[in-house]
């Protein structure tokens, strides 16, 4: 039988690779993610390696842009437009932003569009925020789940940290019925120092990442793979299926 563990606290979609992201009220899940999420990459044109994405890892004032729509070309789920931590609003593709990108991190980028994404190890990640208190007590600062760059974040109904690690090999269903998306959970997060990040200034906090790894061998919620296509929704029931 399956148990209800939570509910849907919050969902956010990244639709360009380690920008700001967007919080969602309703989104759809597809066969490879959200919909709109990670479909968008900044390529370093002189990296030849099976990774050529630029992360915050690399240029933590990544964090600082983010995607925009204007309304009057907005279509589907990418942004048009995105703003720089300067406050100025630049085409996607443009050749603009990929300069100050390019400039701040100090060798040529370019936008690439990937039509099934550019996920590091699964398309759904997923943290409860009884995780991130954890963390954010044992590193002793105050912590953003935006942090985490989580798609989903749980609330819940039995409060301990780390639970997640729990449901590895089982499978996530959201909402009631036999229609409910869900996922298969595949691995536990291990997290990069990515976590370390501030989303609204990008400073560093060292103490986060050491956090994790004296908790949880710095692992942080879990991934998963789509099992089920459907409608996500803020509130809706989440149970586990063994």
């Amino acid at each position: 039988m399956p148990i209800e563990i939570g509910h849907v606290e919050a969902i956010f979609r990244y639709p360009v690779k380690s920008i700001g992201g967007e919080r969602l009220e309703v989104a759809n899940l597809g066969w490879h993610g959200l919909d709109g999420d990670r479909r968008l990459a900044f390529r370093r044109m002189d990296d030849r390696s099976g990774f050529p994405w630029l992360t915050a890892g690399k240029l933590p004032d990544l964090v600082l842009f983010a995607p925009k729509r204007r309304e009057n070309d907005a279509q589907g789920e990418l942004p048009t437009h995105v703003r720089t931590p300067d406050g100025e609003e630049m085409p996607v593709f443009g050749e603009d932003l990929a300069r100050e990108v390019g400039r701040r991190y100090g060798a040529p980028v370019e936008m690439m569009q990937l039509k099934h994404g550019i996920f590091d190890d699964a398309s759904v990640s997923v943290i409860a925020s009884d995780t991130v208190r954890e963390i954010e007590r044992l590193a002793g600062r105050s912590l953003d789940v935006r942090r985490f760059r989580p798609n989903l974040v749980v609330r819940l109904r039995r409060s301990v940290p780390f639970q997640e690690d729990e449901w590895v090999g089982g499978v996530l269903s959201f909402g009631e019925g036999d229609e409910a998306p869900a996922i298969a959970v595949t691995m536990r997060d291990l997290r990069c120092s990515m976590v370390n990040l501030d989303p609204d200034s990008a400073s560093s906090a060292p103490e986060v990442m050491k956090a994790v790894v004296r908790a949880n061998q710095n692992n942080a919620g879990i991934y998963g793979t789509v099992t089920r296509i459907g409608r996500l929704a803020a509130g809706q029931t989440i149970f586990l299926h063994a």
